[in-house]
């Protein structure tokens, strides 16, 4: 104290920033300085004979350090907040190049920052001064790119004031869904952000941006115009005027695009058009720097042009009508990060940075688009490994094959082609899987959900359509009725056409070149419509017909890879409590069942063949008599064996994956890896209990 009656014990990290002090604060609730409150005590600056007071502030945590704390506006930015509430001047004591300034003690004055801590903390403890030095770990902002410790500087800027007047109509406008998030719970960012938003930097020490259009009289005092021209008017003839040399924040500029792109502030065709746009797609980390100022500043400069500007700075709710006009966009799409296939954020220095143009090279623009698409989940990052793309590749091949497929078999798209006056199940069954997909794409894409239209489609293209339509294709083009293979070349065709369209969003050049080469389109699918499908209501009750001669084949071959047998090899078949209906649909498709699931017979029976393989599938059970294919004892003992061995597995790394020390001390890598090997045993142990199950009733 001042009076030499005593002192309060601060705690700091930061010694060098002693003389830049205005106060000590303390909490109101902190007993153990209550005699303090209030009563005009001030303290010295030690080192110094300058007195500051003891301020009650929130600010003070009574729990840390010794419950006071020293407030330096000019170099904290905490304790910035904290002068500002007590009308504190800012003591800025440290020159740009980091060493201490003139306002310090001459002893002090010219020393590094880091050098002056040392010698401040010296001459402390050489007065008596210093308590004690310990240990304390806190943060500390670095720059990225110099890799050195940033030091808060107080300087002159230029600033936004009113910014609050400018967030508000920007958060009506999301609050009533003008403006829509998906996924919506990034709105709460967007409204934490804007709802505690504070006055707005705009100026930037940087040699590249829109210069600040002021500029400087000789004695300080300056002129805001649009032009230089304008500003030497507003200073009078014969003053000699200097720009002021920084230019504005990124995001001031950047946050001018939605309407400055589009001619204004002259009244523009493409402005009235396009203004505001549909959607804007952009990562959640700048959702204040740049969505919620882009909100902020469409709104105001064309409520200008509208002539409610006004009622923004008074801060009136607009109304929907006026905020329609003048919102920026109406969705913003907010699109994940890509990671690592392990999860980790790419990094040069870690080593797993993925170059797209390398990827692209390899194996093709439309895999790597396809690949990011489909891994999209809303508020999920990307998790992004090369066999995804690949496979996505191979994807791209498969509709290729598909493609040469139906042209070998002179499927034409055909300007008269009917899908509703289909008569084949098989071609009724793929337009209502199209028809059904179709629409599950549109509503998807509608709702910003990429990766289920990019599933959806994806699913369909590769199974529906590829292994099951057009294998079952193969008998229908040799049936002896011209009439049913005329139908089936052009609903492959047709089917095939409708593939582009829902593909090309993903897949944009591969889809446009076979539209091209199979004669689907006369001009690039983006300027194509969606078809709008209909079809009678019986075509979906005899799909589902279909559905169950897929589940049967299915389990056949199933049963025969898991019995050694070899898929080629033909088997009978014998089905045991068939329903009258059942029996229609597989006897109809006979011929069909006996080619695709490779059956010498199929007869229908009350009891089952001894030594047979049992499926159950839709209430009848299908018996296949392997007995003189396999050795049923043998097989059974083969597979429990390979059971035991597997759940051995599957214990050792639960073992792992259980102990608290594996898990701490391996990389995440280490840990999925182990974690997908477990996904994968218990997949296959599911398979063989499956099998061994079978073979019980044989």
């Amino acid at each position: 104290f001042m009076d030499g009656s005593g002192y309060i014990v601060v705690a700091t990290t930061r010694p060098e920033t002693l003389f830049g002090d205005v106060a000590v604060a303390v909490h109101p609730t902190n007993e153990k300085y209550a005699k303090f409150y209030g009563n005009g005590d001030v303290l010295r600056i030690p080192l110094t004979t300058r007195s500051i007071p003891i301020i009650i502030d929130d600010y003070a945590d009574p729990e840390k350090g010794t419950g006071a704390v020293k407030i330096t506006p000019a170099h904290d930015f905490n304790d910035f907040i904290v002068g500002r509430r007590h009308n504190f001047i800012p003591l800025n004591i440290i020159n740009k190049d980091g060493t201490l300034n003139a306002e310090v003690p001459q002893d002090f004055q010219g020393l590094d920052r880091l050098e002056a801590r040392k010698k401040i903390v010296e001459c402390l403890e050489k007065e008596g001064l210093l308590e004690k030095i310990e240990p304390t770990t806190h943060t500390v902002p670095y720059g990225d790119r110099s890799d050195t410790v940033i030091e808060p500087y107080l300087t002159e800027q230029w600033y936004v004031m009113n910014t609050q007047a400018l967030a508000a109509p920007a958060i009506q406008a999301v609050r009533e869904n003008l403006t829509q998030f998906f996924p919506e719970n990034w709105k709460k960012t967007y409204f934490q952000w804007l709802e505690n938003i504070q006055p707005w930097c705009i100026s930037r020490q940087l040699w590249w941006g829109h210069r600040i259009p002021a500029w400087y009289q000789e004695d300080g005092s300056f002129y805001v115009a649009e032009t230089e021209e304008e500003a030497q008017n507003l200073a009078g003839a014969g003053v000699k005027l200097t720009q002021d040399p920084d230019v504005l924040d990124t995001w001031f500029s950047s946050a001018l695009w939605p309407f400055s792109t589009l001619g204004w502030p002259e009244k523009t065709p493409e402005l009235e058009k396009f203004y505001p746009t549909s959607t804007l797609v952009t990562g959640f980390d700048i959702i204040f720097f740049w969505v919620a100022r882009m909100m902020m500043m469409g709104i105001y400069f064309r409520a200008s042009d509208f002539g409610f500007a006004n009622k923004i700075l008074l801060q009136q709710p607009l109304s929907k009508e006026e905020l329609e006009k003048v919102i920026p966009f109406k969705n913003v799409y907010i699109h994940a990060l890509v990671r690592d296939e392990f999860g980790q954020k790419m990094s040069k220095s870690k080593g797993n940075v993925i170059d797209p143009l390398k990827v692209i090279d390899e194996y093709g623009c439309d895999a790597m688009r396809f690949t990011l698409a489909i891994l999209a989940a809303q508020g999920r990052d990307v998790k992004l490994a090369m066999s995804r793309v690949e496979g996505y590749r191979n994807f791209a091949t498969k509709l290729w094959n598909a493609s040469r497929y139906a042209e070998m078999n002179g499927a034409v798209l055909a300007a008269d082609y009917q899908p509703d006056a289909c008569q084949h199940v098989l071609n009724q069954w793929i337009l209502v899987e199209l028809q059904t997909t179709a629409t599950a794409v549109a509503d998807a894409l509608d709702a910003y959900t990429f990766n289920e239209a990019a599933e959806r489609v994806y699913h369909f293209v590769w199974g529906t359509f590829c292994d099951w339509y057009l294998e079952f294709t193969k008998p229908l083009l040799q049936s002896n009725d011209a009439r049913i293979v005329t139908e089936t070349k052009q609903t492959i065709a047709f089917v095939l056409a409708e593939i582009v369209k829902n593909l090309h969003p993903f897949m944009p050049f591969i889809t446009d070149e076979l539209a091209e080469k199979l004669g689907f389109s006369d001009k690039p699918l983006l300027f194509s419509e969606w078809t709008n499908l209909t079809l009678p209501e019986h075509f979906t009750a005899k799909a589902q017909n279909v559905s169950i001669l897929q589940q049967i084949i299915t389990e056949i071959r199933s049963a025969k890879v898991e019995m050694h047998v070899p898929a080629a090899t033909p088997c009978d078949a014998v089905v045991i409590g068939a329903m009258p209906v059942q029996q229609a649909i597989l006897n109809e498709n006979s011929v069909l069942l006996q080619k695709m699931a490779r059956l010498k017979t199929l007869v229908f029976s009350d009891v089952a063949p001894p030594q047979s393989v049992q499926l159950v599938i839709d209430g009848m059970t299908i018996a296949l008599p392997l007995g003189g294919m396999i050795d049923i004892d043998q097989e059974k003992q083969r597979l429990a064996k390979e059971l035991k061995a597997l759940e051995a597995d599957i214990a050792r790394v639960e073992n792992k994956l259980n102990n608290p020390q594996f898990v701490a001390k391996a990389s995440a890598e280490v840990v999925a890896e182990q974690q997908q090997k477990r996904e994968g045993f218990i997949v296959t142990k599911n398979k063989l209990e499956q099998s061994l199950q079978r073979l019980q009733a044989a």
